[in-house]
Order: C-alpha cells, then sequence, then structure tokens
C-alpha cells in the first residue's frame, strides 16, 4: 500500500495563494424599513491577482458605489408612492367637500328673500 505524498506547509501555502481563500460577507439588519446595521466583511487569503480576478467576476471592487437597491430601498419606493397617492385622494376628497359646502352656501344666499324696504314700512 503506497503512503500518499505528504505536502509540506511551503506547497499548502503557494496553493491558497495560487487558488485563494476568500470569504465574502454583507449583512443588513433592518427593522420595519429603517437600517439599523450593516456589515460589509471581506477576509482574503490569496494574491493579489487571485483577488482581483475574484472580485471583478463578482463585482465587488466598488461596493459603495455601484450597489445595487436592497429591499429597504425598494420597499421604500412602492411605500412613498402608496402614500403620495392616498395623500392626493384625500386633499382631492376635501377640496370637493368644501367646493360642495360653499355652493350650498352660496346657492342658500341667493334664495333667501329680504324683504325690502317698502315691505318693512
Amino acid at each position: 500500500m503506497a503512503r500518499p505524498n505528504s505536502s509540506s506547509l511551503a506547497d499548502v501555502i503557494d496553493t491558497i495563494l495560487d487558488k485563494g481563500l476568500v470569504i465574502d460577507a454583507f449583512a443588513r439588519v433592518s427593522l420595519v424599513g429603517i437600517e439599523l446595521v450593516t456589515i460589509d466583511a471581506r477576509v482574503v487569503v490569496a494574491s493579489v491577482d487571485t483577488y482581483l480576478r475574484f472580485a471583478e467576476a463578482v463585482n465587488r471592487l466598488e461596493i459603495s458605489t455601484s450597489e445595487p437597491k436592497g429591499i429597504t430601498d425598494i420597499v421604500g419606493d412602492v411605500t412613498e408612492g402608496a402614500a403620495k397617492h392616498k395623500t392626493k385622494g384625500a386633499l382631492d376628497a376635501a377640496g370637493q367637500k368644501v367646493a360642495d359646502f360653499l355652493g350650498d352656501v352660496q346657492e342658500k344666499r341667493q334664495t333667501v328673500h329680504r324683504p325690502s324696504k317698502r315691505e318693512e314700512r
């Protein structure tokens, strides 16, 4: 039975640097649409070339400038749009009520009979 070839520590390190070992994590904690904590951690044991290939492949070279919209942004946009729609509807309804009220008051003023000075004598 043949023994497997043992590797020296230098061979293991060379393999890790060549292939790369990357632990990449991004976590966001939100409560009711309010972002509480954002953690962006990246632990890399690799050569610079290996890391740059990895970062380019997963689009992680520029995290903060080109970050796509998260779920909280999408939900916020939807909520904002719905709130604007509801507010506009409420204001339209209130405006209509005021117009109706003023129209009724105007009609009552015109229909009220005011006695003339001749009738008062």
